[in-house]
């Protein structure tokens, strides 16, 4: 076939889960470093793209094109190589599998969110660094002010659910992914998938690692503040508020997206009346 059966990516996504749990924490840092980036990077050009997209085609078209574009980068992550936070959340099925720990699973999802948090805000402080924000008489910047604002605004219980939807959706490109024989198969799932998630209006955190300090970063800069029109409405937009009132629920939503409705469901779907030794098969999962 063109592609692997859902069974075999079961199989397929436990040894990748086997060997993402025994990585060195120096790989691991510098290969979530850069995921961090992928994804900050797909998250600035989405803004940069969207930003002016409303008042000429409409709110469903624009986030239809800012979908399409932050699917790069989930791309970059799984064709180039790295270690995404909320796609390792499938070394659940390794570990459901007896061929890991919980604590091996648990150290990797912790530095790997570090990474994570390290290379997105890098990101973030170098566009800051560029000016961009500055195109098109500041509205870039009032764009990237408006999405950060709104994001630490969202109540706890609309920002945990959203990341359920998101994680769902990014563990199932990544499933959907693994499936795919070629680079154009795995392009293609990525693309659709990825896309529905971001038009949606999910949350995932650590694409709000680009977005929430971006806005910070530009909050006391007049002209933007000014071009998006929040003049004393962002009393909410702190560094307290980002984490608080943003990552800690995401990122649980996240989990409970992409390790119980993705990988538990899975692993019980195909692995748990049979399990096997999966046999080495040469294919690195990066995701």
């Amino acid at each position: 076939m063109a592609f692997y059966s859902p069974k075999e990516v079961a199989k397929l996504t436990v040894e990748g889960g086997v060997k993402k749990a025994n990585q060195g924490t120096t790989e691991l840092l510098i290969s979530s470093f850069l995921a961090g980036a992928f994804i900050a990077m797909a998250a600035e050009a989405s803004t940069m793209v969207g930003h002016d997209v409303a008042k000429y085609l409409g709110y469903g078209i624009t986030k239809f094109l800012i979908g399409s574009v932050f699917s790069l980068g989930l791309l970059l992550v799984v064709i180039c190589g790295a270690s995404l936070f909320t796609g390792n959340n499938l070394i659940i099925m390794a570990y459901l599998s007896g061929r890991t720990t919980l604590k091996k699973m648990f150290r990797n999802w912790g530095w790997v969110f570090l990474g994570n948090f390290i290379g997105s805000i890098f990101v973030a402080y170098v566009m800051y660094k560029t000016n961009l924000w500055q195109a098109n008489h500041y509205l870039v910047g009032a764009s990237a002010l408006k999405i950060a604002n709104a994001k630490v605004n969202l109540t706890i219980t609309e920002a945990f659910f959203r990341g359920i939807m998101c994680n769902w959706l990014v563990c199932l490109a990544v499933w959907a992914m693994t499936s795919a024989r070629d680079i154009i198969g795995k392009v293609a799932v990525c693309y659709f998938i990825i896309m529905a998630f971001v038009a949606s209006g999910f949350e995932h955190v650590i694409a709000n690692m680009y977005y929430i300090p971006i806005g910070l970063f530009l909050k006391d800069h007049f002209q933007v503040v000014q071009a998006a029109g929040l003049e004393n409405a962002l009393s909410s937009l702190t560094w307290t508020s980002m984490v608080v009132k943003n990552f800690i629920p995401v990122l649980l939503g996240n989990i409970v997206g992409g390790a119980f409705f993705v990988g538990t469901l899975y692993w019980a779907i195909y692995l748990r009346e049979s399990p096997v030794q999966v046999e080495e098969t040469g294919l690195d999962i990066n995701s």
